[in-house]
C-alpha cells in the first residue's frame, strides 16, 4: 500500500496541534471549555486549506474569549508557551498553532486598541512570526506602528527585530499588500543591517531585494552605503548584497553587476552554441551546450533565458547555469539540461515556439529556437 502524499496543512494543523492549544487556554482560563472547543475545531477543520483553518481556528477561539480586546489579551499572555530559544540564530520559526492568535488580534484590537495590540504581537513573536498581522497595523496605524518598530529594531530578541523587517517587506509573499510611502522602511534596514544574526539579516536582504524589483537605485545606493560603513561582518556583508540584487542580478541590472563585481562589457565572445533536441515533448528536455572564451582572466554570471510561448505573447524567465571565473584566453565549456515540467499551478507549459538566450552578466551573447509539443511521446529532432 503506498502511503498518503504529504500535506503541509495536516502537518501544521491537526488533531494534535489543537489539542496544544486548547490545553494552554484550559490552563489559562478555567472556564474555557476546552473538549467543547476542540470538538467543534475538528468537526470542520478537513474542510479547509492552510490559510482558512487558521482563519476557523481564531473564529472558535475567539467565540471563547472574554468580549472585550484588554480582557481577551490577558487571557492569551497567560496561555502563551515560552518563548523560543534566544541562544538560537536561525530557521526557528516557532509552531503555527500559534498563528489564530495573530488573527485574533487583528479582529478585536485593530480599531480601537493598536497599542496593546503591538504588545501582544510583540509578545506572539516571540513564540511564532507575526509578520501577516502586523500589515493590518501598518495600514490602519502606520505612525503608532512605525514609531514601535524603531523601539523594535534594537530589541534583544532577534524574532522581534526581524519583524520589523519581515512584516513591512513590499512583496512579502502571501501577505496583505502595505501602504508605506516608497523608501519609509530604509532607515529601519540601515539598523537591521548590522545585525549579528542571519535570520534578520535574510530578512533585510528579502525586503531589500523587494525593494530592488521597484526602485534598483534605492537599493543599489543603500548597499553600496553599508558596505562603506563597515558595521556588518564582510563575509556577511557580502551574501547580503548579493542575496539582496539576486532580482536584479537575473535582470541583467549593471548597476547591481557593477557592486557584486562583474562587468556589464566583459570581453567574453560566445563561440559556440547548441540547444537539443529543437522539438521537445512536455515532460521531457533539452541540453544545452556553449563555449565561451573571455579576453581577460574574468568572473562571470552565466545564465540562461527562456522565452515561453503564451496565451498572450511571450513568457520570459531566468535560469542560473554558472557563477564562475573565465581564464584569459582559454575556451571554456559548459552544459545544463532543462525539463519542462508540466501540472505546474503557477506556471503553465503551452506548446509551440521557444527559445533560449545566453545571458554572461546580464549582456546577452546568443540565441536558439525550439519548438516544445504537447507530451505523450518521445520528443523529436527537427
Amino acid at each position: 500500500m503506498s502511503e498518503a502524499p504529504f500535506s503541509l496543512k495536516d502537518q501544521l494543523f491537526n488533531a494534535d496541534k489543537v489539542a496544544c492549544l486548547a490545553g494552554w487556554m484550559g490552563a489559562a482560563d478555567p472556564g474555557f471549555p476546552v473538549s467543547a472547543f476542540q470538538a467543534r475545531v475538528m468537526a470542520r477543520l478537513h474542510e479547509f486549506e492552510l490559510k482558512a483553518r487558521i482563519d476557523w481556528i481564531a473564529t472558535c477561539l475567539q467565540d471563547h474569549l472574554p468580549a472585550t480586546f484588554p480582557a481577551a489579551a490577558e487571557v492569551i499572555v497567560r496561555a502563551l508557551p515560552p518563548p523560543l530559544d534566544p541562544a538560537r540564530v536561525d530557521d526557528d520559526f516557532g509552531d503555527f498553532i500559534l498563528a489564530p492568535f495573530g488573527v485574533v488580534t487583528e479582529r478585536m484590537g485593530l480599531e480601537r486598541h493598536p497599542e496593546l495590540s503591538l504588545d501582544l504581537l510583540e509578545a506572539l513573536t516571540c513564540r511564532f512570526s507575526m509578520e501577516f498581522s502586523l500589515r493590518a497595523f501598518v495600514n490602519r496605524w502606520p505612525d503608532v506602528v512605525m514609531e514601535r518598530l524603531v523601539a523594535w529594531a534594537g530589541h534583544p530578541n532577534y524574532h522581534v527585530r526581524r519583524l520589523v523587517s519581515e512584516g513591512t517587506r513590499p512583496r512579502l509573499p502571501w501577505g496583505k499588500g502595505i501602504d508605506l510611502p516608497a523608501g519609509a522602511t530604509l532607515p529601519l534596514l540601515d539598523r537591521l543591517h548590522a545585525d549579528r544574526t542571519r535570520y534578520v539579516t535574510r530578512s533585510v536582504a528579502n525586503h531589500l531585494n523587494d525593494i530592488a524589483r521597484s526602485d534598483p537605485d534605492a537599493a543599489v545606493e543603500r548597499l553600496t552605503r553599508w558596505r562603506a560603513a563597515a558595521r556588518q561582518d564582510p563575509a556577511e556583508m557580502a551574501w547580503m548584497t548579493r542575496h539582496a540584487l539576486r532580482s536584479l542580478i537575473k535582470a541583467g541590472d549593471p548597476r547591481a553587476m557593477e557592486v557584486l563585481g562583474y562587468r556589464a562589457d566583459a570581453g567574453v565572445e560566445l563561440i559556440a552554441m547548441e540547444v537539443a533536441p529543437q522539438v521537445v515533448a512536455i515532460g521531457e528536455e533539452i541540453e544545452i551546450a556553449l563555449t565561451l572564451r573571455a579576453e581577460h582572466d574574468e568572473p562571470v554570471i552565466v545564465d540562461y533565458v527562456v522565452d515561453f510561448a503564451g496565451a498572450r505573447g511571450m513568457r520570459r524567465k531566468v535560469f542560473k547555469m554558472k557563477d564562475m571565473r573565465l581564464p584569459a584566453g582559454s575556451a571554456v565549456s559548459l552544459t545544463k539540461r532543462h525539463r519542462f515540467k508540466g501540472g505546474a499551478t503557477t506556471f503553465t507549459l503551452m506548446p509551440g515556439p521557444h527559445a533560449v538566450h545566453l545571458q554572461v552578466n546580464g549582456r546577452r551573447l546568443g540565441t536558439r529556437a525550439f519548438v516544445l509539443v504537447a507530451g505523450g511521446g518521445p520528443a523529436r529532432t527537427a
